[in-house]
């Protein structure tokens, strides 16, 4: 009979502890939030001040919920359309590094909820490059690409800081469309081509100058060498001329009336 009694009684307690663990699990008291995370409290649906860090925490069944939140930094890379200031389509792809600002997690859970990042980071990266890109004409995005960068993350800083903390912010790349590719690609060679006949145009200046200095030097060399005949007294001096070219053989043949060449050859008796 005691016997029964034991085994009953057993019994009893096993249901029971499997009762109470059942309960334990259906009120769930413990809340865990993991490395990285924020818990959010809730009292009967409404956020309060209360913030759970990472750790064991206790809640108080039905009334308390908790809403975890990740804090950890979030990359992601997209793509957006705006317009230049000169009205070119340009497709800017960016890099972003971000993570929730931990003093404002609750208030970004009661105003935003947890699909912060379609609702508020996609708009403000959209926003923020079609506000900086439109200060920039199409050929300056490229050439000062760090400028633009930085007008982009002070736009976007301004606008995701209530919630958010802007780690890194990189632009990938821009393009533009086929047109203006090809009018960039127009625009080059044109101006290789000027660049080519500038070249030429110098060259062909250069050498202008240096046959014109030659001619001044040979007319110079002319000038000089009419003054020496000159001052050599001329007759003389086209007579010695002749003589170096002589090849000692008089002519055979003269004309009447004509003079004999070389009469005066300085001899003397």
């Amino acid at each position: 009979m005691n016997e029964e009694k034991w085994k009953i009684g057993a019994v009893i307690g096993i249901i029971a502890v499997v009762i109470g663990i059942a309960i334990l699990m259906a009120i769930n008291p413990i809340v865990i939030v993991r490395a990285g995370q924020r818990g959010v409290v809730m009292n009967f649906g409404a956020v309060s001040d209360t913030v759970l860090g990472e750790g064991i925490h206790w809640r108080t069944p039905i009334k308390q919920h908790v809403e975890k939140i990740d804090v950890q930094t979030v990359k992601m890379e997209t793509k957006t359309i705006a317009y230049s200031k000169d009205i070119q389509t340009v497709e800017t792809s960016l890099a972003l590094n971000y993570h929730v600002n931990i003093i404002g997690v609750n208030k970004l859970w009661q105003e935003v909820g947890g699909d912060y990042q379609s609702r508020v980071i996609d708009p403000a990266i959209q926003e923020s490059v079609k506000a900086a890109t439109a200060k920039f004409t199409a050929q300056e995005l490229i050439e000062q690409r760090a400028k633009v960068k930085d007008e982009i993350k002070v736009e976007l800083s301004a606008r995701l800081s209530k919630y958010f903390v802007l780690d890194e912010f990189s632009i990938i790349d821009f393009a533009f469309s086929d047109e203006y590719e090809r009018a960039v690609e127009s625009k080059q060679v044109a101006q290789q081509d000027a660049l080519k006949a500038s070249n030429v145009l110098e060259m062909v200046k250069l050498e202008a100058e240096q046959r014109v200095a030659q001619a001044r030097g040979e007319a110079e060399a002319i000038k000089i060498q009419a003054q020496a005949i000159t001052q050599q007294g001329g007759k003389d001096y086209v007579q010695l001329k002749a003589i170096e070219k002589w090849n000692g053989q008089l002519p055979n043949q003269f004309i009447p009336g004509s003079a004999i060449p070389f009469v005066n050859l300085g001899i003397t008796q």
